[in-house]
């Protein structure tokens, strides 16, 4: 059986980590902006990482279910309810045939995403079910989800084992306006003045309108070059930070295009993809520089975290034990800040 979209919210498609190894013929990566958060619900239902999700912009969707299945809503907070209930968040919940999950309002962040045990019934393009909106393909014919749409599962279970701990209690929030983002600088730092290096790393900047999953656009002082913006195209990684010669700054994220001939500042660290993920128009961002080593470090410690986490759960629970115990979080991913 299946879910039936009854009404497709503001931006809503199919994500998962992403088309991978097509970069050199042209084809983004696209995927979930927020890796993270789409890793730990799938975690949560046992999925594997990689498994599609729906990724939810903003306002939500509201979607009936048509047979049992377990759920897990992680990343932003968009305020899920089902049958107009709260529902809890970064935890696996059973749901029944005839519920209906939906969305009130944004209260922290701006992406939520939905992971269904066993995953959902959508044909690979090339190795991803990913949707890239403006190539038309991935996920559901290659555009948002819309009024009427059904997507089957592929293999529902109406209960998971240790259902009484699947869940994160210190998941990662998104309520503050004023984000901090840790960058590496460069490679093409070498192309502004000193005084547009201490502009980028000490001034404030506001996330535009102009903003999707290719790019968010930043207003602010403007950065200067020590010529102008201009390069030989090379290749966008997610987190990279362009400028033109007009001097504002573009975080380039999981949309991008695979080459680009704007002068590259600095990329935002690995660690601190989530947060860039869940920025919104209005929001002010601050860029602190940080070693190569410190952001290797920072990424090994993310993924050590999904390790445990997957870990845990696979341990059989003896409810007489006593409460579940959270899965242990690597030194290092407990101090990154929020």
């Amino acid at each position: 059986m299946s879910i039936r979209i009854i009404n497709g919210g503001m931006l809503t498609t199919v994500q998962d980590n992403g088309r991978i190894g097509y970069q050199q013929f042209g084809v983004p990566v696209s995927g979930a902006m927020d890796q993270q958060a789409a890793a730990i619900a799938n975690i949560l239902v046992g999925n594997e990482d990689n498994e599609a999700v729906l990724e939810v912009t903003m306002l939500g969707p509201r979607i009936e279910f048509q047979e049992a299945n377990c759920i897990a809503v992680t990343g932003g907070d968009l305020t899920p309810q089902l049958d107009g209930k709260s529902f809890p968040m970064n935890r696996a919940v059973a749901v029944q045939k005839g519920q209906v999950l939906s969305f009130a309002a944004p209260r922290s962040g701006c992406r939520a995403y939905i992971a269904f045990a066993g995953g959902l019934e959508i044909p690979q393009v090339m190795g991803s079910r990913s949707t890239y909106l403006k190539a038309k393909i991935g996920g559901l014919e290659g555009r948002k989800l819309d009024k009427e749409d059904v997507i089957a599962f592929r293999a529902p279970t109406a209960q998971l084992p240790n259902m009484e701990k699947r869940a994160v209690a210190d998941a990662e929030t998104f309520t503050k306006t004023d984000v901090t983002l840790r960058v590496v600088l460069g490679p093409q730092d070498d192309a502004f003045t000193e005084a547009g290096i201490k502009t980028f790393l000490g001034e404030t900047y506001a996330v535009t309108v102009q903003s999707d999953r290719m790019g968010c656009r930043l207003d602010g002082p403007v950065i200067e070059h020590v010529k102008d913006g201009n390069i030989i195209s090379d290749g966008i990684s997610f987190g990279a930070i362009q400028v033109p010669s007009e001097g504002k700054p573009i975080i380039m994220v999981a949309d991008r295009q695979t080459v680009g001939g704007y002068t590259k500042i600095a990329t935002v660290i690995s660690a601190d993809f989530s947060k860039a993920a869940q920025i919104k128009a209005g929001d002010k961002i601050r860029f602190v520089q940080v070693g190569i080593t410190e952001a290797q470090d920072l990424y090994l410690d993310r993924k050590a975290y999904l390790r445990a986490l997957r870990e845990a759960l696979s341990h059989t629970y003896d409810p007489s034990a006593g409460p579940a115990k959270q899965p242990p979080r690597p030194q290092k991913y407990a101090c990154l800040p929020r």
